[in-house]
C-alpha cells in the first residue's frame, strides 16, 4: 500500500525551484546533441561542461562521497555518448539525469560489495560546487556543516528513497519526471518520498537544528 505524501509534508532544506528550463536551453542541447551525433566531439564536450558540476553534486548525494560520484559521472557521460541515438529530443537534462542516477546507484552497489576502506580520506564530506570567493566564512561553515549532516543522513536511507528525495527535494523534479528517471510507478515515487522524508528527519536528529525552521 502506497504512502502518499500529506500536503503538509515539508520539504527538506535546500530544495531548488522546479526546473522548468528555458526553451533556449533545450534548443541549445538539441543542437549540441545533433552535432555530437554527427561526430562533433567538441559539441559533446560542451554538454559535459554545462552539466558536469550538476551531475557530480547529484551523484555525491546518492553515493555519499566525491570519488564515487566522479566515477559515476564519468560512466554516465561515457554511456550518454555511446547512446546518443536513444535521446528523443525532449529534455537532455532529464535524460542525462536518469543515466547518472543509474550509474551512481551501480557504483554504490559495487562499493558496498567491497571490504570497507579502513582509512577513508573523505569520510563525512559531501561535494558542493565551489563557493564564491566572497562568501561569508561563518555562513560557509554552516553550509558545509549542513552538507555533512545531510550527506550522512541520506546514506541511511534505502537507495530508492535516497534517489527520490534528492531528485524531488534537492533538484526539484516533479513526480512524473522522477518516475521516468528512476523507472518506477508514480505511486512508488510518492511512497519513497514520503517514507524517505520521515526516515531522513529521524536520521538528522539533533542536526536538524542546523537547517532552522
Amino acid at each position: 500500500m502506497d504512502d502518499s505524501p500529506h500536503p503538509s509534508d515539508a520539504a527538506i532544506p535546500g530544495r531548488s525551484a522546479q526546473p522548468s528550463g528555458p526553451d533556449e536551453t533545450r534548443e541549445r542541447d538539441r543542437r549540441l546533441v545533433d552535432r555530437a551525433r554527427g561526430g562533433d566531439l567538441e559539441a559533446f564536450n560542451t554538454l559535459v561542461v554545462h552539466y558536469q558540476d550538476y551531475l557530480v553534486s547529484l551523484a555525491a548525494r546518492i553515493t555519499g562521497d566525491l570519488d564515487s560520484a566522479q566515477d559515476a559521472v564519468q560512466e554516465a557521460f561515457f554511456s550518454a555518448y555511446r547512446n546518443l541515438a536513444a535521446f528523443r529530443g525532449d529534455s537532455f537534462r532529464a535524460w542525462l539525469t536518469r543515466i547518472a542516477v543509474n550509474a551512481a546507484t551501480d557504483v554504490t552497489r559495487r562499493r558496498q560489495r567491497k571490504p570497507a576502506d579502513p582509512y577513508p580520506e573523505r569520510e563525512g564530506e559531501t561535494w558542493e560546487p565551489p563557493a564564491d570567493g566572497a562568501a561569508d566564512p561563518e555562513r560557509e561553515a554552516i553550509r558545509r556543516a549542513q552538507g555533512r549532516a545531510l550527506s550522512a543522513a541520506l546514506a541511511q536511507l534505502t537507495e530508492g528513497q535516497r534517489a527520490a528525495i534528492v531528485l524531488y527535494d534537492v533538484e526539484g523534479f516533479d513526480y512524473p519526471a522522477i518516475a521516468e528517471i528512476t523507472g518506477v510507478s508514480l505511486g512508488t515515487v510518492k511512497s519513497r518520498i514520503h517514507r524517505g522524508r520521515l526516515a531522513l528527519r529521524e536520521a538528522l536528529g539533533a542536526s536538524l537544528e542546523l537547517f532552522g525552521s
